[in-house]
């Protein structure tokens, strides 16, 4: 089954322990405001009453705000507003995450492990290159979804929350 844009958003607020208020926070840090309800019905099921579509421009705000909320927003440059037209892929996601969490090479091959997935340092690398390098990989939906279940060991802890108010 492929992993949407609102898998993504609900696995993510799930793994790294992020309620409502906090989602307001992040969207409204990237320059695209959304109220609660919105939110709310971005994190329902496909079949529920309210759903909405969560596109590649939300979710990309969304994992910008993320990036502010953790690094501070950039000097001298304001949050840039929705482009409805952005395509995101599995690896964007994946090097916005990095950004955010401020994660290593190494951070990343043990959150992987913990998910119950290996990865080799040359794999991993491809992920990362542009996208007509000869060594560039796509990635998968399946290992999105590993890596964002990965986080929850490291991110979704009793104490509370890494991504602090």
């Amino acid at each position: 089954m492929p992993l949407t844009n609102n898998d993504t958003l609900r696995r993510l607020r799930y793994n790294l322990n992020l309620n409502d208020n906090k989602l307001v926070e992040i969207f409204k840090l990237s320059g695209s405001p959304l109220d609660r309800d919105v939110i709310q019905n971005l994190l329902r099921k496909e079949h529920e009453e309210g759903f909405i579509d969560c596109s590649d421009a939300m979710l990309a705000s969304f994992l910008d705000g993320l990036i502010i909320k953790r690094r501070g927003p950039r000097p001298g440059e304001p949050p840039v507003p929705l482009n409805p037209d952005l395509h995101l892929t599995n690896n964007d996601i994946l090097k916005k995450l990095r950004i955010a969490l401020e994660l290593k090479e190494d951070d990343m091959i043990a959150i992987m492990k913990k998910a119950g997935a290996t990865i080799t340092r040359s794999e991993f690398s491809a992920l990362f290159r542009q996208k007509d390098h000869k060594n560039y990989k796509p990635c998968g939906d399946q290992f999105l979804r590993n890596f964002i279940m990965g986080l929850k060991d490291v991110y979704n802890k009793p104490e509370g929350p890494v991504v602090h108010d």
